[in-house]
């Protein structure tokens, strides 16, 4: 299969366009997902992103984690499969489906030169069945959620996934990395699971750090730093329709969120490629070779340097 390296946000990915092959159909994605991931033995990745069509003829992600699991929605991973649906002519309808809910995508204007970048519209709920501390049709903006932390005040949610973000002065990895692990285990709080956010006020953008479901703390999250900027427009820290600096380990993106007729934020970021390879995985053993290097990774390691100074 021909697989393509790529990142958002430094967020890495390796992508397979699943609909080039009725036998890519047929592959044990988990299994591949599993085997690909790991940094030591595999490829190494935080994801697998297959590019997929529906039935109806709608393309989309498909997401899987480091663990096999799958993701209702990765902001950083729909960027990368945005990019190849937008060079192979599956964005006509300029819409992916991700975890059955569709997304409104565009290509924008570069975030730093020869970085391609595009922007996914992705609407937000204040409240869903993912969260069983508070009540249907009700919302969660800036409380203590009991059992979790004594102090910190989150924000919850969804965004196609599940999130709970909350302001702090300064971002404690070591805190983050406890919340990750406690929120495994409150199946009675988040049934589902939920990923974690701290976010802190820098330049009057935000840094946000992630601990992400089934993969732990990563350099970048693009649901999480869409849920950040989110909130803190919801809590009036930032104003509404401002176009955000959102910065964290892995890069920059740009969070605009508007809150009429509904809540949806508009998230700009790169979609960069690493590099083009051919994988072969054959009863759970993985081989692969690198084809072709695009000097992308190149700019976007001197774009990182120049806004972290």
């Amino acid at each position: 299969m021909e697989i393509i390296k790529c990142h958002g946000s430094g967020n890495d990915f390796i992508m397979v366009d699943t609909t080039r092959s009725e036998a890519l159909r047929r592959v044990d994605w988990s299994a591949f997902a599993r085997a690909a991931s790991d940094r030591t033995s595999g490829i190494g990745s935080d994801g697998i992103l297959l590019v997929v069509r529906d039935d109806d003829g709608v393309y989309g992600m498909d997401m899987l984690n480091p663990d096999g699991t799958h993701a209702e929605m990765c902001g950083n991973g729909i960027r990368c499969v945005a990019r190849l649906a937008y060079e192979r002519g599956y964005l006509q309808s300029g819409i992916l489906r991700s975890g059955g809910r569709d997304y409104a995508i565009e290509r924008a204007r570069d975030i730093a030169p020869g970085i391609p970048s595009f922007k996914v519209d992705i609407p937000i709920r204040t409240y869903s069945d993912d969260f069983a501390f508070f009540g249907a049709e009700e919302s969660f903006l800036g409380h203590v959620i009991h059992g979790l932390h004594p102090s910190l005040r989150f924000t919850a949610l969804n965004l196609g996934n599940p999130h709970i973000v909350a302001a702090v002065e300064s971002i404690d990895l070591a805190l983050l990395a406890e919340l990750g692990e406690r929120v495994k285990g409150a199946r009675e709080l988040f049934p589902h699971g939920v990923n974690v956010s701290l976010y802190e006020r820098r330049d009057g953008g935000i840094f946000v750090a992630t601990y992400e479901r089934g993969a732990g703390i990563t350099l970048s999250c693009g649901t999480a730093m869409t849920a950040s900027a989110t909130a803190a427009t919801l809590l009036g820290i930032v104003p509404e329709a401002s176009r955000m600096e959102v910065t964290n380990r892995g890069g920059r993106v740009y969070c605009t969120t508007r809150l009429q007729p509904s809540i949806v934020t508009s998230l700009e970021g790169n979609a960069t490629y690493e590099w083009y390879g051919n994988a072969e995985f054959e009863d759970g053993r993985l081989s692969y070779d690198v084809l072709n290097h695009t000097g992308e990774a190149e700019l976007w390691l001197a774009f990182v340097r120049s806004i972290q100074g």
